[in-house]
């Protein structure tokens, strides 16, 4: 996006390039080591081929393979996923053990979200975890394209700054920061050993900057969004129904992939309001609703 801000102070953005300086403050020694380091062994490439092909891949066994694949060589393990590099930390990360073994992980969203931001296009990723959406859809835009991350935990933004680098990324602006309904400071914590089911608390955990999604996406210099994601644990109302009260209709995404697994926590259905604003549910998977604005 021709004349967008490289940074900012306030909403904690920063380019994938400027992610590279300061990955050793949040970022685990093994991320110190270059992209490759941790490349499988010809017994963890075994394990992980003979998941790809096989329903071993499925969610439920994933846990199991991937103490196996740790028993035959500890730490994380280098690989492209999606037409992009990753440095996945499989052992406490659903989602990084998601990417690891199943190569069409999230695959329908992901078909969903680049139909939408075709290339030179804008994505924005609300919960960006550790980029398995928003590196993927980078590669996807182009460098004539941008994408916007959002994603307050220092680890997973760590290991997405580190995916970033290491997928040779320049159209990707990080905002280590949590959006929702206010501006100032949240509280997150993480539950069990997932580090992708990271969520607001309100009884403690890792304080973190906050924003409302419309301060992030003005300081970032967007104008235009043809696809949004988002997946904030049982948070997403709060990040969505002030945008939309707020926002531009200029500035609405024209496509919207929503995590529903937590609409319980919701205050607002955020759904039931989207389609009131002329949004079409265009599909659903097992996690996600799926929206096309309307023309």
């Amino acid at each position: 996006m021709p004349g967008w801000p490289r940074s900012s102070p306030r909403a904690g953005l920063e380019t994938a390039e400027q992610g590279r300086d300061d990955r050793p403050m949040n970022s685990s020694p093994d991320d110190q080591k270059p992209f490759g380091a941790y490349a499988p062994n010809a017994m963890q490439r075994a394990v992980i081929a003979a998941a790809h092909g096989s329903g071993l891949k499925r969610g439920a066994f994933r846990p199991w393979l991937s103490r196996i694949v740790n028993l035959l060589g500890s730490g994380p393990i280098d690989a492209n996923y999606q037409g992009a590099s990753f440095r996945l930390h499989h052992l406490a990360s659903g989602t990084e053990r998601g990417a690891l073994f199943n190569p069409d992980y999230n695959l329908p969203e992901l078909d969903f979200l680049r139909e939408h931001a075709p290339p030179g296009g804008t994505f924005v990723d609300v919960g960006a975890n550790v980029g398995t959406y928003a590196v993927s859809l980078a590669k996807h835009v182009g460098e004539r394209g941008c994408v916007i991350a959002i994603e307050p935990h220092p680890v997973s933004n760590a290991r997405l700054a580190f995916n970033a680098a290491a997928s040779k990324l320049t159209n990707l602006t990080l905002v280590k920061a949590a959006a929702g309904d206010t501006e100032g400071e949240l509280m997150i914590e993480t539950d069990g050993d997932n580090l992708g089911a990271s969520h607001i608390s309100t009884t403690g955990g890792i304080k973190v900057p906050a924003h409302r999604l419309l301060t992030i996406l003005r300081d970032a210099g967007v104008t235009h969004i043809d696809a949004l994601k988002i997946d904030v644990e049982g948070y997403e109302d709060r990040v969505l129904t002030p945008f939309f009260r707020e926002a531009p209709e200029s500035l609405w995404p024209r496509a919207v992939a929503i995590e529903h697994l937590e609409h319980k926590d919701w205050l607002h259905d955020c759904i039931k309001d989207m389609t009131g604003l002329g949004y079409g549910i265009a599909g659903k998977t097992r996690s996600n609703t799926l929206l096309v604005r309307k023309q």
